[in-house]
């Protein structure tokens, strides 16, 4: 049984996404399948700080949190907005591809009006499970929310907008887009922090799945018709972990330098999520359950980075301090008095350690929108909006 000395939380990295297969309606066999912009009005968002454009910075457990100080923000907007990055997220490229109103969070939302262009009900720091559940394992959440809590808020936003005379709920919900972004990492490092043992956070799999499974139901039977499902990333390419758990040189990947073991994790979550949207397909048929592959894209612009526009420290952070390979130290965090920030954002795939650049939420939203929405021309990758 692998053990570590500490374990790290981790409000989740992101990167990019490549999609599979949509049951076409009245099918026997799942088939492929595309986003077509002129078909939708919305997007209703799932997930944790890789999706979240501004709840941190009001539920009170975080909003005092990094993400609310400089120099988050400042590549795009020129200040913080709440948002785990330099700037924009994956969310903000796809809804303007899609040609709809960016969904306003939950937490800033009050009428029906608020949200008739749709809702974002993820939090930074939110967990796949219930607190209640981690608690029963000994693993305690700094932040008690979870996808059942996010599930029942988006079940306040449709029942406010039908009884609101805007229009009946299926057609609501059947002219939106549903995206799941990446939720089941806080688990595992929440897991891995308070018993030390990846395989503690490997025993969780089967209970996130589970959840993801059930929030996934809950939606279908609300109406959704698309959703987007968002893979687990590779852990073993996060600065903060290889900074925080080195290991022997057996354990790392020899072609990108990120720690197996834990990707192995992430491996593990993901065939088991795409066995149940297999499943889902199946059962559902007419419905667009699309699994987004965030996972082989960022370990291909880790292992590889020049050919995707990036610089020559894929696994450093841009904001942060430590020094070495990681640039990663929690005493120097991003936006704190010893942290600095690199010239370059851009030429940087992590933000501050643990997520994700401006620059690299673009590439990872190119590659989703060239899997399930548009024919975006592969780079030479483009800096430019």
């Amino acid at each position: 049984m692998a053990t570590f000395s500490h374990l790290p939380m981790v409000l989740p990295l992101l990167l990019t996404l490549l999609v599979a297969a949509e049951a076409a309606a009245g099918a026997a066999q799942p088939t492929g399948g595309r986003l077509s912009p002129a078909r939708y009005a919305r997007v209703f968002a799932f997930g944790n700080s890789l999706t979240d454009t501004g709840n941190a910075a009001i539920f009170p457990a975080t909003a005092t949190g990094p993400s609310t100080r400089q120099p988050y923000g400042q590549t795009y907007f020129g200040h913080p907005t709440g948002r785990a990055s330099d700037g924009r997220l994956i969310i903000d490229f796809l809804v303007k591809e899609l040609k709809v109103p960016l969904p306003t969070p939950y937490l800033a939302g009050r009428t029906a009006a608020d949200f008739l262009g749709g809702a974002n009900f993820a939090l930074g720091g939110a967990t796949a499970l219930d607190p209640a559940f981690l608690a029963s394992r000994g693993i305690r959440s700094a932040v008690p929310v979870s996808l059942s809590n996010e599930t029942n808020w988006f079940h306040n936003v449709l029942q406010l907008l039908s009884s609101s005379g805007y229009a009946e709920q299926r057609k609501i919900t059947s002219r939106s887009v549903f995206l799941v972004g990446e939720i089941g990492v806080n688990d595992y490092f929440l897991a891995l922090m308070s018993n030390k043992s990846i395989d503690v956070a490997e025993s969780l799999v089967p209970h996130i799945i589970g959840t993801i499974r059930s929030a996934l139901t809950d939606m279908i039977g609300a109406g959704a018709r698309t959703v987007v499902v968002t893979g687990m990333l590779p852990l073993g390419c996060e600065p903060k972990l290889l900074a925080m758990f080195p290991s022997g040189p057996s354990n790392y990947d020899p072609a990108s330098g990120c720690d197996e073991r834990f990707n192995e994790l992430a491996v593990r979550h993901n065939r088991a999520l795409k066995r149940v949207l297999w499943e889902l397909r199946l059962r559902y048929p007419g419905r667009s359950l699309l699994y987004a592959d965030v996972y082989h894209p960022i370990y291909r612009a880790v292992a590889s980075p020049a050919r995707y526009g990036f610089g020559n420290k894929p696994l450093a952070a841009c904001c942060g301090g430590g020094g070495g390979p990681n640039n990663f130290n929690y005493t120097a965090f991003c936006g704190t008095p010893k942290s600095t920030t690199c010239a370059d954002p851009s030429k940087y795939i992590s933000w501050d350690g643990i997520h994700l650049t401006e620059a690299a939420n673009r590439f990872i939203a190119r590659s989703m929108l060239r899997g399930v929405l548009l024919p975006v021309a592969e780079p030479g990758f483009q800096q430019q909006a």
